[in-house]
């Protein structure tokens, strides 16, 4: 046995908790370790002092007062609890939270311009401008990312603008809705409306 494993059985040994067969061991220890046969006596004199002071009747409701004025016990604060009756939820929740926050940044460092659609023929790229030109059509949809567009022409579905701008010619004919995405809740959204359509799809 070594000192550290002894001085918690002293303990329980002073308050008559120890069986016998630690008992034995501890009083081996304690023959052949000084340190611990005088950590031993101390404890031991301190508990016969504290047990004759027990012993001797205090002021009426002594303990009581003394039991109120101890701070409360530290409560287990309710999401601990749950987290651990829930293991499952929790590890879900978790790997939400650390979706969206990479989501989130995505949507912060993502500054080039993307420019999607089934007919990008007669879409004219110039820096961060996308031009759809008099006279010409774009068939389906048509989504730029971080930039803007000038439509002059036709879009035959729906246009698309995440985090930019566009502007529309007197000229311009779209047949579907315009959609803008300009904070990271609605880019979420959108995102996962992609994921979802094509899982689907």
């Amino acid at each position: 046995m070594i000192c550290k494993e002894a001085i918690p059985l002293i303990h329980e040994y002073l308050d008559g908790d120890l069986k016998a067969a630690q008992t034995a061991e501890l009083k081996a220890h304690l023959s052949s370790c000084t340190d611990c046969h005088t950590r031993f006596q101390q404890l031991e004199k301190a508990d016969h002092v504290f047990r004759s002071l027990g012993a001797v009747a205090g002021p009426p409701h002594m303990t009581d007062r003394i039991l109120r004025a101890l701070p409360p016990p530290p409560r287990r604060k309710s999401w601990v609890s749950w987290v651990r009756r829930h293991p499952a939820l929790s590890a879900a929740a978790i790997f939400a939270i650390v979706m969206l926050s990479s989501f989130f940044s995505l949507w912060d460092q993502d500054t080039d311009l993307i420019v999607r659609g089934s007919d990008l023929d007669h879409v004219v790229i110039q820096g961060n401008q996308v031009t759809v030109p008099n006279g010409q059509t774009v068939k389906g949809n048509l989504v730029v990312e971080n930039g803007t567009i000038q439509v002059d022409g036709t879009i035959e579905g729906n246009l698309v603008v995440i985090d930019g701008s566009y502007a529309l010619a007197s000229t311009a004919h779209i047949s579907g809705e315009i959609k803008t995405v300009d904070q990271a809740v609605q880019w979420l959204w959108y995102k996962t409306n992609q994921i979802f359509n094509a899982v689907t799809h």
